[in-house]
C-alpha cells in the first residue's frame, strides 16, 4: 500500500515515509524505480544501504526501531550487529510447520553466537480467522513457536493468526488497528499481547 511513495531530502538527510502520527518507514523499494525491479546486491553493497539507513535518514525522536530483517542467517544480520552494537536484541518470528521452527532454531542459535539478547519468539500464521464465521482454523497447525521457545529457554512473546482484514490493511498501508477502527478483534487482541509482552521484556 505504500510501495508507491518516494523518498525525499531534507538538510542532507532522508526523509522517511509517515504513516502515521509517530510511525515511518523507510524501504529499499522506496528507491526502486517500479515495483517489478529486483534487487541483486552483494553484501558490500547490502551493508552500505543499511549503515544509510541508520546513519543518515531523519528518524526524529524514537521509541523504538525496528529493522525487518529477511529469513535466515546471511549478511544483513551480520552488518546490523555490526553497525548498531547498542540494539536491545532480536525478535524471532516463526509459524508454526516444523520446516519453519527449524530455520528459528538456527536464527536463535545466530543471534545466541553474536552475543545479542534473543528478546522473544512470536508465532505469526498461528491458525485463521474465518471471515464468515470468525472461528479459528489451524491451517499451518499451531503451538510451534511456544514448543521452541521452551525448548529453547527463551520468551514466548505470543501468536497472532492469519486474518485476512490484517491482509487488507498492508496492501492499504494502513495500520490494522486504524484501518478496523477498534480494538476487539481476536487478531487485535493477539497483536496486542503480543506487543505488550515484548515492551516488558524490553523495558524490564
Amino acid at each position: 500500500g505504500i510501495e508507491d511513495h518516494k523518498l525525499g531530502v531534507m538538510d542532507d538527510h532522508i526523509e522517511p515515509v509517515h504513516i502515521t502520527g509517530n510511525l515511518s518507514v523507510i524501504s529499499m523499494a522506496f528507491l526502486l524505480p517500479d515495483t517489478s525491479t529486483p534487487v541483486i546486491w552483494r553484501g558490500p553493497m547490502k551493508m552500505a544501504a543499511i549503515n544509510q539507513f541508520l546513519a543518515e535518514v531523519n528518524w526524529g525522536p524514537l521509541d523504538y526501531l525496528v529493522v525487518d530483517l529477511p529469513p535466515g542467517t546471511g549478511d544483513e544480520a551480520l552488518t546490523i550487529a555490526q553497525l548498531a552494537p547498542n540494539m536491545r536484541g532480536a525478535v524471532i518470528v516463526t509459524t508454526p510447520q516444523d520446516v519453519a521452527t527449524l530455520d528459528a532454531r538456527k536464527s536463535v542459535k545466530f543471534i545466541e553466537k553474536l552475543g545479542l539478547p534473543v528478546i522473544g519468539i512470536v508465532e505469526n500464521m498461528s491458525g485463521m480467522i474465518c471471515p464468515h464465521c470468525g472461528e479459528e482454523v489451524e491451517l499451518f497447525g499451531k503451538g510451534g513457536g511456544k514448543k521452541i521457545a521452551d525448548e529453547l529457554k527463551v520468551p514466548f512473546l505470543g501468536a497472532i493468526p492469519l486474518d485476512i482484514e490484517m491482509r487488507k490493511a498492508g496492501d492499504e498501508g494502513r495500520p490494522f488497528i486504524v484501518r478496523r477502527g477498534s480494538g476487539d478483534s481476536p487478531t487485535w487482541k493477539s497483536v496486542d499481547k503480543v506487543m505488550e509482552s515484548l515492551i516488558s521484556v524490553i523495558e524490564g
